[in-house]
């Protein structure tokens, strides 16, 4: 009957199938199907075994039947394993007894298209690194003798264009395994089946739906599927593979049904839920918390599952040991469903607690990282359950020894904890979060993988402001600790931290710097080289006005910088340059302290950075003419002098040790020697010449491979250039008839050439030698004469559908641009049409009418995108038009890509040398405000962004306001833009026209403000956010890593800073005395820590006080209000770490005013200027105690927190009443308490324990001894061998009468849910009418 609970020998027969013990992983090792007959209830699998499953219904194997779906539709909640498969095992007709098939009992697996889709994955890895093998050792072989690396370099092209191929199909292989993913597919499932071959009675409905196919799912009755399940797991003395069965089914309705579980009867489920937990075998009870698991819903659900007495099971199940891995793995994820419900955690229990801390200390654990990951969730949502569970212990140890391989993210909960005082007193000062120094600390027990470990969460902390308060505690003791680890003779710990002070002082080496390390001299070539890549070209300057961006990581940098400096780091690195016996970490050092020097010239005040440049100790050192030391001191003060020469002239950043250069000196210093350098390489002698020629080997071999591409480029790019050089390479040698002939389509040579890395000089040959023949008069008259042009314009007649002209293998199909150098012509075709002379080529040969209609029919997309990528749009004719028709007429994605080829365009200036802007963008301008009425989205955005950023450029920003774009269908997409009207008083008068600008405004204040704090903070976490990998080696971390990326330097525009641009907007903010409320409330609340939404609101009013700072008219709001004041105090003496941190940044922002740098440095606040005296917004206090003045609190012990009823299973075990007088219990109870804690006693107790054990005391029958037991287990910490043996004293019937109460008075528990039962609950639990139920859904079903 489902409405009734089971009945007393029900249960009994149930729990009947428990092995001797209660924790069946202490019987033999066998599984409990191989344990000899008990009871009648299991059958060991044997030919006998046969018979009985013959008899059983077929859904008791069904569970992994062919065409039944075991994979997940959603992630599972609390999951964390996705391995778990079932150790039950079924027996086959025929089958020897010792072959078992393993039953998938966790429907979190893999499913086999997701297994093969990371096979093929995993192949085309292997396969890339193949092919990029062989590139490197067929580039290799090109350097040698052609003669004898024939046959070699044959077998290397073989096996190259073997991987190509392979790479192709398994391309192709992956893109089919993920469309077949992305197709839904209903699994074809047997629901009903169980009941036609079993012999039990089916209702006739049963038989009906049962047909398997996928018509009949989505009309099965979900509450009858229950009921149906439910009593089919009230069946007595059947095999485990039927109850998992069952258990796997009523999962899987509950994913396909998820409303299901708020109607759950909890009388009727809970019993056949303890009846599962109460089996004596492992699968049948982790098939139990799965579907506990998988019923919960909220914290109602949550109550009714602990009122079913669930505490004791999990404390038991996770006393077991690692055979029943099954068990105590589903166990531990039902623990951490919990967390997964809001308040849930107010749900977990102190016991459950303890015996997960018992799991994470057990360090031969399988199951410890996890248990550690949610001992960290508990204390992240609840500190005080797990400090008064003694969690912390667990997560200490494992940050300390480095035994959890993500220490970052445990590092992280601690930071959270120690930002607000509320939470900070949970945790010890000094102590918990500085012991991942240990690492570097405790040399006598160093480990590289963990110093490696531990520096990812040292990174993160530092990049934090809770962390780096915290650990500038006590005079910065844990960064001077750290620091002072460079002294150590240890070259691994010195590496490591070298690389974490890169990292956090964000220094992006320059590209010579891994030719400097490896040992070479920093020489004049090499210094040109480089200075050539690393100033901007004149055509790719931006303009900015001075009211650029602040840069806050920047800002953040200066002051980790000036930590790092009074925690003593120029010594420490000083002292590893002298004296380490590596010479590579002895330039590495050298290197660092010469970006260090020329980084705090830029961003540390003077006061600061001019003691800094005296390097005290190491002049000291060279001084002592006396002491031979003073040769490697003379040596080291030369290295850094020529370092930072070197970094001087290859400087690419806008800022120097004085200040911003202007633009004109720039553009003219380029250009001074861009005409240096092309002096000395066009103005050669005949010899010189003729020599190059004869070098290059292109007069002397046909062979492609034999020549020397990098003599041909300097050839290309220098004499040549030269009209008489060039008609001399034309006529008397034939230079350029080789050169050309090679690139001809139809000769087969260049266009047959594999794309590869090491390939791709042949395109920058021949862009260089395109460009080269169109400077002078006898270059063009010769391009216009040969067949290249007319070769590579039927190659894309081939491909115009229009044309007539059709190939059976076109020169420019898809596989041909993606495995040859085909694709290498459209690069060529992009010089052309940087050029007049070039695109009246193109016009010539009908080049351009052809893309024209490549890009009307749009049927190669690979190739319009080659195309417009190429393409160069410099000059007004047909590039443009065809960009044009892409923007407009293309696809969604040809549309995206047009447009972002605009950015360029759109944000580059030419800058003349008296500094004059040379606009070159409208035309881009005008594009980019078309793009703005797209119909979709995502094209408005990208459009949006790039106008966004050229609106830093005062004349650019006027001339799209003259466009007069409408924003108002995009919303919160254009809102940016039209903030960045403001800052000009064209762009806010035709703002005032649309009424935008009081509506904006009061939108803002009444809550626009507040929003902002958050959207803010996401920009900055980003911006310090590092996804760099571990550094495999030394030279790493000079990789081309892009740390100037946008993400880092944007912040979202603040509609108070763009008003106060222009006197309009000030007397605007001024009328309406919206700073006025802003210095008001931050005067009232700035101090309070209590309120979290009080916070946010102080937040938001310092960052529109802080942009409105920022603006040099907005001096006078500074002055009529002491709000300057206020922030200081804020950020020197407020209790929340974060709230510190932001008033920090608007210190910045204030500090770009002069008035405001001049309030501020009356409060000991400084920031580096310009020689004109502007700042660059980079303030730090004068005296850093002053900011780091957090003093140790006092933390709360666990004595001292009470924890609500609702997480304690067992108040008080004293409460817990047992018969004391008998002998035996009260020195259980003695050993228990006691001498197992004793170190003395601890191994005497064990053993007495053992010999109370085998002698059966009664007392270890009694309910109320196991409570008190288990109420000591609670309140106290118990190693996880001691708690298994304690736990296992106990007889296996003496958790049943604890699971159902039958000792105290509380029996009416598991019912207390049946009260609130909703109409369609009672129609499926009610016995009276099931019958009627089952008749109308057969009667529906027909």
């Amino acid at each position: 009957m489902l409405t009734t609970p089971a009945t007393p020998s029900q249960k009994k027969a149930l729990s009947s199938q428990s092995a001797v013990s209660l924790n069946p992983s202490i019987a033999p090792t066998r599984p409990s199907l191989d344990r000899p007959e008990r009871d009648g209830s299991l059958q060991p699998p044997s030919a006998n075994v046969a018979v009985a499953t013959r008899n059983l219904s077929a859904s008791s194997v069904s569970f992994v039947a062919r065409g039944a779906s075991i994979n997940p539709s959603f992630i599972a909640p609390g999951s964390f394993s996705s391995d778990l498969r079932s150790q039950i095992t079924q027996s086959r007709a025929g089958s020897r007894a010792d072959v078992h098939n393993l039953e998938k009992l966790d429907e979190d697996d893999e499913s086999v298209a997701e297994h093969t889709l990371n096979a093929l994955k995993d192949s085309l890895n292997r396969e890339v690194k193949i092919k990029e093998g062989s590139e490197n050792l067929l580039e290799a072989l090109n350097t040698k003798k052609a003669k004898q690396t024939k046959e070699q370099r044959h077998k290397v092209e073989a096996e190259l264009s073997a991987s190509n191929q392979r790479i192709k199909e398994l391309r192709q292989k992956i893109s089919d395994a993920q469309r077949t993913k992305i197709a839904p597919s209903t699994p074809v499932r047997n629901r009903n089946d169980s009941f036609h071959q079993s012999g039990l009675r089916s209702p006739p409905s049963a038989s009906r739906s049962g047909l398997g196919s996928d018509v009949d799912e989505p009309f099965e009755s979900p509450t009858f599927a229950l009921a149906e399940t439910l009593q089919a797991l009230e069946v007595e003395g059947m095999t485990p593979e039927y109850y998992v069965g069952r258990a796997n089914n009523l999962v899987d309705l509950f994913k396909r049904h998820p409303t299901l579980k708020y109607d759950l009867v909890w009388s009727v489920f809970g019993d056949r839920m303890q009846l599962m937990l109460l089996s004596g075998s492992r699968e049948v009870v982790a098939a139990g918390y799965r579907m506990l698991r998988y019923a919960i819903s909220d914290v109602a659900s949550l109550k009714n599952i602990r009122a079913l007495n669930t505490d004791y099971m999990i404390v038991v199940s996770l006393a077991k040991d690692r055979k029943a891995d099954v068990e105590r793995e589903q166990a531990l994820k039902f623990v951490r469903a919990f967390l997964d419900v809001k308040d849930g955690a107010r749900e977990i229990s102190r016991a459950i607690i303890r015996a997960i801390v018992s799991v994470a200390e057990h360090t031969e654990d399988r199951l410890r990282p996890i248990c550690i990951e949610t001992l960290a969730e508990v204390l992240l949502r609840d500190p005080a359950l797990l400090i008064a569970s003694g969690g912390l212990a667990p997560i200490s140890e494992a940050l300390a020894e480095g035994t959890y391989k993500s220490p970052e993210s445990l590092s992280a909960v601690l930071l959270f904890l120690l930002d607000a005082p509320q939470t900070r007193r949970f945790l010890r000062a000094g102590y918990d979060l500085e012991v991942v120094f240990t690492a570097f600390t405790d040399v006598l027990f160093l480990y590289e993988g963990v110093v490696k470990q531990n520096i990812k969460a040292i990174s993160l902390a530092l990049k934090t402001w809770s962390g780096l308060m915290s650990l500038s505690m006590f005079n910065f003791r844990a960064i001077r600790s750290l620091v002072s680890c460079l002294t150590l003779p240890n070259n691994t710990i010195r590496d490591t931290i070298l690389d974490l002070l890169y990292s956090l002082l964000r220094i992006k080496p320059p590209s010579w710097a891994t030719s400097y390390l490896a040992g070479r001299r920093l020489t004049t070539y090499g210094r040109v080289a480089t200075l050539k890549s690393a100033v901007p070209s004149k055509d790719e300057m931006v303009y900015d006005d001075e009211g650029m961006e602040q840069n806050f990581v920047e800002h953040y940098t200066a002051l980790l910088l000036a930590i790092f400096i009074e925690s003593g780091l120029m010594p420490s690195l000083v002292q590893v340059a002298q004296h380490a016996e590596d010479p590579m970490l002895k330039r590495k050092a050298t290197l660092l302290i010469g970006e260090i020097l020329k980084l705090a010239s830029r961003i540390l005040p003077p006061s600061w950075s001019c003691e800094l440049q005296l390097l005290p100790e190491l002049f000291a050192a060279a001084a002592k003419f006396d002491d031979e030391s003073r040769f490697n001191a003379t040596s080291i003060v030369y290295q850094i002098s020529s370092v930072s020469r070197t970094l001087h002239r290859s400087s690419a950043s806008g800022y120097t040790a004085n200040g911003l250069p202007s633009a004109g000196a720039m553009e003219m210093a380029s250009s001074l020697d861009d005409a240096q350098r092309h002096n000395a390489s066009t103005n050669t002698d005949d010899a010189t010449f003729r020599q190059l020629l004869v070098d290059s080997n292109v007069l002397s071999s046909s062979n492609p491979a034999k020549w020397k591409w990098d003599i041909m480029l300097k050839v290309i790019e220098g004499p040549l250039t030269n009209s008489k050089r060039l008609e001399e390479a034309i006529k008397a040698s034939k230079f350029i008839k080789s050169v050309i002939g090679f690139y001809r389509p139809f000769k087969y040579r260049f266009s047959e050439v594999p794309s590869t890395r090491n390939t791709q000089k042949y395109v920058r040959v021949g862009c260089a030698l395109i460009h080269t023949l169109l400077q002078t008069a006898e270059g063009v008259r010769y391009l216009t004469d040969n067949k290249l042009l007319r070769q590579i314009a039927e190659c894309l007649a081939q491909c115009d559908p229009t044309s007539g002209l059709t190939a059976q293998y076109p020169m420019f199909s898809r596989d041909r641009l993606t495995d040859t150098l085909c694709g290498g012509y459209f690069p060529i075709l992009g010089v052309l049409s940087s050029d007049p002379k070039g695109v009246q080529m193109l016009e010539r040969w009908r080049i351009f009418n052809m893309m024209y209609h490549i890009i009307d029919f749009k049927q190669r997309p690979d190739l319009i995108k080659l195309i417009l990528a190429n393409l160069d749009y410099s000059l007004q004719g047909h590039p443009r038009v065809l960009l044009s028709k892409a923007l407009t007429a293309g696809t969604k994605d040809m549309r995206i890509q047009a447009t972002n080829i605009l950015r360029k365009y759109a944000i580059s200036q030419r800058i003349a040398f008296s500094g004059q802007i040379i606009s070159d963008a409208r035309w881009a301008i005008q594009l980019l405000v078309t793009q703005l009425y797209d119909p979709e989205v995502e094209v408005c955005a990208t459009a949006v962004k790039i106008l966004e950023k050229a609106c830093n450029s005062k004349p650019l920003l006027e001339y799209i306001v003259e466009c007069r774009p409408s924003l108002d269908h995009l919303g919160e997409i254009g809102a940016p833009l039209l903030l960045r009207f403001l800052s000009t008083s064209i762009g806010y008068h035709y703002l005032d026209g649309l009424d935008y600008i009081s509506n904006e405004m009061d939108d803002w204040f009444l809550g626009r403000n507040d929003t902002y704090v958050s959207l803010i903070e996401a920009s900055l976490a980003r911006s310090f956010s590092e996804n760099a990998d571990d550094h495999p080696n030394r030279l790493s971390m000079y990789d081309e890593v892009d740390m100037d990326g946008d993400q880092d330097s944007h912040i979202p525009p603040h509609f108070y800073r763009e008003l106060t641009r222009t006197k309009e907007g000030c007397q605007l903010l001024e009328d309406k005395g919206h700073f006025q409320e802003f210095a008001s409330t931050i005067r009232d609340y700035g101090m309070q820590s209590d309120d979290q939404e009080l916070i946010t609101k102080v937040k938001g009013c310092m960052w529109a006080v802080g942009n409105v700072g920022s603006m040099e008219l907005g001096a006078p709001f500074l002055e009529s209000t002491d709000v300057v004041e206020r922030i200081v105090e804020i950020a020197e003496s407020h209790h929340v770490m974060s709230l510190r941190g932001t008033a920090f940044f608007v210190l910045g922002l204030i500090s770009r005013s002069v008035h405001g740098l001049e309030i501020l440095s009356e409060h000991g606040w400084l920031s580096n200027t310009t020689l004109l005296g502007k700042s660059f917004g980079l303030c730090i206090p004068s005296n850093l105690s002053k900011f780091f003045s957090y003093k140790p609190w006092q933390h709360e012990t666990p004595s001292s927190i009470k924890l609500p009823d609702t997480q304690t299973t067992i108040q008080e075990a004293a409460s817990v009443i047992v018969d004391e007088a008998i002998d035996t219990n009260r020195r259980a109870l003695e050993l228990i308490e006691v001498e197992l804690g004793d170190m003395i006693l601890y191994k005497k107790a064990r053993v007495e324990l053992h010999q109370m054990r085998h002698q059966k005391v009664p007392g270890f029958r009694q309910p109320a001894m196991f409570r008190r037991v288990l109420g000591i287990l609670e309140g106290h910490h118990y190693k996880l061998a001691d708690r298994h043996l304690i736990i296992e004293l106990f007889d296996k019937d003496v958790l049943r009468h604890i699971i159902y109460g039958e000792d105290s008075s509380d029996e009416g528990d598991s019912n207390s849910g049946d009260e609130q039962r909703t109409e369609r609950q009672r129609s499926v639990s009610d016995p009276a009418d099931l019958e009627v139920t089952v008749m109308r859904t057969h009667q529906s079903s027909i």
